[in-house]
């Protein structure tokens, strides 16, 4: 015969289980969302660079050194994602006014169209699906990304 708390580990370690599976199921469809809506922004954009994009573009302007640190890559890998967002015309850079060493990025009126766009489409799916959850649920959704969130 087993113990009642033997029974709520077992709980917990399933539930835990269930958890874990679901968070990579979210982590895999971000990324399938990731590279679709990178391909509707321009077909050559690839996720990286969509990422810089619509932090860019969220951020009003940012700098290289702005984005290295923020998504904690390489300046290098930076400089290229910049360069390449420049030749597909989805990113302007102008010298910046206080430090003529850097520049200033902001997003093509072009491609924060598309960028506004994409989360047009997908504000009305994720509302779909918040439209199914009580004030309660939802409070508590968000309890658990901000727990796990400091993880």
């Amino acid at each position: 015969m087993s113990s009642p708390g033997a029974v709520a580990s077992t709980d917990v370690d399933s539930a835990l289980g269930d958890l874990q599976a679901h968070l990579n199921l979210i982590f895999a469809r971000t990324r399938s969302l990731w590279k679709e809506s990178a391909a509707r922004v321009h077909p050559e954009l690839q996720v990286a660079g969509y990422k810089l994009l619509t932090f860019i573009d969220r951020a009003g302007t940012a700098n290289a050194h702005e984005l290295a640190d923020r998504f904690e890559m390489d300046k290098s890998v930076i400089s290229r994602q910049v360069r390449m967002l420049e030749e597909l015309a989805l990113l302007e850079s102008r010298p910046d006014e206080r430090d003529g060493r850097l520049r200033v990025l902001t997003v093509t009126a072009g491609a924060g169209a598309a960028l506004a766009e994409v989360r047009r489409e997908y504000g009305s799916r994720l509302q779909a699906v918040i439209d199914e959850l009580t004030p309660e649920e939802i409070r508590a959704a968000s309890k658990v990304f901000r727990l796990l969130a400091e993880v």
